[in-house]
């Protein structure tokens, strides 16, 4: 366990922007931002893509326009938006939010990955850059997934990652008029280092082919990488 003796908390996250090689995650900005994200949230599936979230699909750009404004002054959350590097558009946005500088604890949360990038290299990439950021970067002890109990996609991305779950808060909030229990993973600093050395394989141009195909799982390379084959 690491020698907590000197702890002194960590700061607060605010980098402008943080660069990969699939996306490239930007402070969001109401003018920069609003009318590609409007696109992205907007649509055909855009309906599926929130149903878990605590917002509703823009019903038109100047609707979304006090929205884009909160989150914009919002400091916890703190917004980002998703540029998808292939096609130069906003993919959709998520948030480090519920900032513990003190106890070094932050979460990732109102994920919309449309589908410009859902399912693919992008959405983990945004994931990487994220947990990069606040452990290497910044030094955090401890980066949280929460989750509606019935999302299953989202409890398979967050196991997927390497994240442990930890339990069900249950009746832990009443969301669109409909209960929720929420499920609760977490990735600690004492298992990043696998967790990164993971994605970083994954995410590797010799991991997929010529189709854009991956050739080994995420789960798979940590298992190697436990084993000591990876």
């Amino acid at each position: 366990m690491r020698d907590l003796t000197s702890w002194k908390g960590c700061q607060a996250p605010g980098i402008s922007a943080l660069e990969g090689r699939f996306v490239r995650l930007e402070r969001l900005s109401a003018k920069m931002h609003g009318n590609g994200l409007y696109e992205a949230s907007t649509m055909p599936d855009a309906g599926d893509r929130f149903r878990w979230l605590p917002e509703y699909p823009p019903e038109s750009r100047e609707a979304f326009r006090p929205w884009l404004e909160r989150a914009e002054a919002s400091t916890d959350p703190l917004y980002y938006a998703i540029i998808d590097k292939a096609t130069d558009r906003i993919a959709g946005r998520q948030t480090l939010m519920r900032i513990d500088t003190k106890n070094g604890v932050i979460e990732i949360g109102h994920i919309f990955w449309s589908s410009l990038i859902a399912r693919k290299p992008a959405a983990t990439e945004a994931f990487y850059l994220f947990a990069r950021h606040i452990f290497d970067d910044l030094g955090y002890r401890r980066f949280e997934w929460k989750c509606n109990d019935r999302n299953a996609p989202s409890k398979r991305a967050a196991e997927r990652f390497g994240m442990t779950w930890e339990g069900t808060f249950r009746q832990a909030a009443v969301v669109k008029g409909e209960n929720r229990d929420t499920a609760w993973f977490s990735l600690l600093d004492r298992e990043w280092p696998r967790a990164k050395k993971a994605f970083e394989a994954w995410l590797a141009p010799g991991n997929f082919d010529a189709d854009g195909n991956q050739l080994r799982r995420l789960e798979e390379i940590r298992e190697n990488i436990d084993a000591g084959t990876a």
